[in-house]
């Protein structure tokens, strides 16, 4: 008898959780897959991950390690916007596809967030012409005003988790703050005050903190200054006693070399995070991480006697 009852109970509970994973299987094929969001290059990305936590699934579509400037989509990373419920772009130029893609997609399905909207307010001469430049998130308080869209964007096409991604917002608002406050300590009380950029990345970071940027090229990384000009800002390098010469890590340091040989100075690494390589990303380092060593840097090549770098 006591057999019998142990037997029964058993196929109860067995019934019974049947029943619960069923409910659950319902469950989780009635919720709604977490919306897709394809961002333009690695700044972007790297913030919409962090506001999108687990709720949404964000792709850079700028392949790791790629200048941004020059990158043309494929047919898949097109269809992959198609897709997409939020498209999140820099504009002012930087995104040489990006116009012809926002007149194509559809609106009433993929969300378009233009971060830098309305942020750029420098002009650079190039080729004869005066073009906006798009270099907003070396910035950190123009990164701010950038999350800030970026998270309205996640409200627009997911309000069900509008909240989560406030909250997150929030978390990344505060460390741009701290990083802020770290570069206004640390470049407040420097010898030097000019800084030998090899591309004009550094406009709003320069004017952010009251450095002076001196391009040896133009917007484009691959702009190259004819010898005339090449012997012009050598002689501004010793003029000026500068003794650094920055370069970035995605394009070839042969300008800044020659130029450092030429003036007597040396070379060190200034990243406007345009991209990141998958060895970097193995390596843990991130746009704060990157952002944090171009400080270090600055304070360097810049003679700065404070810093708050932990």
């Amino acid at each position: 008898m006591a057999r019998k009852v142990f037997a029964a109970i058993c196929g109860l509970l067995a019934v019974a959780c049947g029943a619960i994973a069923a409910a659950g299987c319902r469950q989780m094929a009635g919720r709604p897959p977490a919306p897709q969001a394809v961002a333009s290059f690695y700044p972007l990305y790297f913030f919409a991950q962090q506001i999108a936590g687990d709720n949404a699934d964000v792709v850079n579509i700028t392949p790791p390690g790629n200048d941004p400037h020059d990158f043309e989509l494929t047919a898949q990373d097109m269809a992959r916007i198609e897709r997409a419920r939020l498209l999140i772009l820099n504009g002012d130029g930087l995104e040489a596809w990006g116009d012809r893609v926002v007149a194509t997609i559809d609106p009433r399905h993929t969300h378009v967030v233009v971060a830098g909207e309305g942020l750029a307010t420098q002009k650079i001469a190039e080729d004869g012409e005066s073009i906006l430049d798009p270099h907003l998130w070396i910035s950190p308080p123009l990164a701010r005003a950038m999350v800030e869209r970026i998270e309205r964007g996640f409200d627009q096409v997911d309000p069900q988790h509008a909240g989560l991604y406030a909250s997150r917002a929030l978390v990344l608002d505060a460390a741009l703050r701290d990083l802020d406050a770290a570069f206004r300590d640390g470049l407040e009380h420097c010898a030097k005050r000019d800084i030998i950029t090899s591309h004009a990345a550094f406009g709003y970071l320069a004017a952010a903190y009251h450095l002076n940027q001196v391009p040896i090229a133009g917007l484009s990384p691959d702009a190259e200054p004819s010898p005339r000009q090449l012997a012009a800002m050598a002689q501004f390098v010793r003029q000026h006693h500068v003794t650094v010469i920055f370069f970035e890590r995605l394009v070839s340091p042969k300008l800044s070399e020659t130029l450092a040989m030429e003036a007597g100075a040396q070379t060190m690494v200034l990243d406007p995070l345009e991209g990141l390589t998958n060895d970097d990303a193995v390596a843990g380092k991130t746009y704060f991480t990157q952002m944090r060593q171009n400080l270090a840097n600055l304070e360097t090549a810049l003679q700065c006697t404070h810093s708050t770098i932990q």
